[in-house]
């Protein structure tokens, strides 16, 4: 089904996890370290990467950091911190998705079969333009008026998911849900902090917006300027 790397330093954990997504069709590659795993990923460009954080030679979060500098394949953390700030943290980081520790193959299973096939919907590699805004999603880029936007990788996913829909009003669980991959019931400031951020890039204001339009009790939606 898929080309996935499993970086995970143990053991006995790497061995049941390789056994059973290969079980369940997927062809699977193997890391016990962050650098050699960083090494695999640019060699075999898997189409997934399982990366736990918890590594002997580096942090799993810089790992993250370090991946989402080179390449888009799809990163599915897997983490024994379940609290929302640290989740929001490491999707914010880069990461598609995350499992909670302890979790079983058939779990990560549906959780990359669900990565890929959202992102197979999601994606598109088409140039979106809204009025002076150019989004090049193969390159990751924006601009403004010719200028490029630095944008963060969750402000350029947020940008993107509401340029697909652009004129759509979309909410802010869809958002938490859609963009962030966090369960309906997380924190909407979440949302709110990177609009703020994303409005301040666009050169608008939530008192005077231009591209993201304030839907008061529904939610938001990004147009072209009238």
């Amino acid at each position: 089904m898929a080309g996935v790397l499993l970086i995970e330093d143990d053991v006995a954990i790497r061995t049941a996890l390789t056994r059973g997504l290969r079980e369940r069709g997927h062809a699977v590659s193997s890391s016990g370290t962050a650098m050699d795993g960083l090494r695999q990923a640019l060699a075999e460009r898997p189409d997934l990467i399982v990366l736990d954080l918890g590594l002997p030679d580096l942090d799993g979060a810089e790992v993250l950091r370090m991946l989402r500098a080179v390449s888009r394949t799809p990163v599915i953390v897997a983490t024994a911190r379940d609290q929302e700030s640290d989740i929001v943290r490491l999707l914010d980081a880069g990461a598609d998705d995350y499992v909670v520790k302890p979790f079983s193959a058939a779990q990560l299973d549906a959780r990359i079969r669900a990565v890929l096939r959202r992102l197979g919907e999601s994606r598109t590699d088409d140039v979106i333009v809204v009025g002076e805004l150019r989004l090049d999603p193969r390159a990751r880029e924006a601009t403004l008026a010719g200028a490029p936007l630095d944008l963060s990788p969750r402000e350029f996913d947020l940008l993107h998911y509401l340029a697909v829909r652009q004129g759509e009003v979309v909410t802010k669980r869809e958002l938490l849900v859609e963009v962030w991959h966090v369960p309906y019931g997380g924190a909407d400031k979440t949302v709110d902090v990177h609009l703020s951020w994303l409005r301040r890039k666009l050169g608008e204001t939530a008192q005077e917006p231009r591209y993201l339009q304030t839907v008061r009790g529904v939610g938001v939606k990004l147009v072209a300027p009238s």
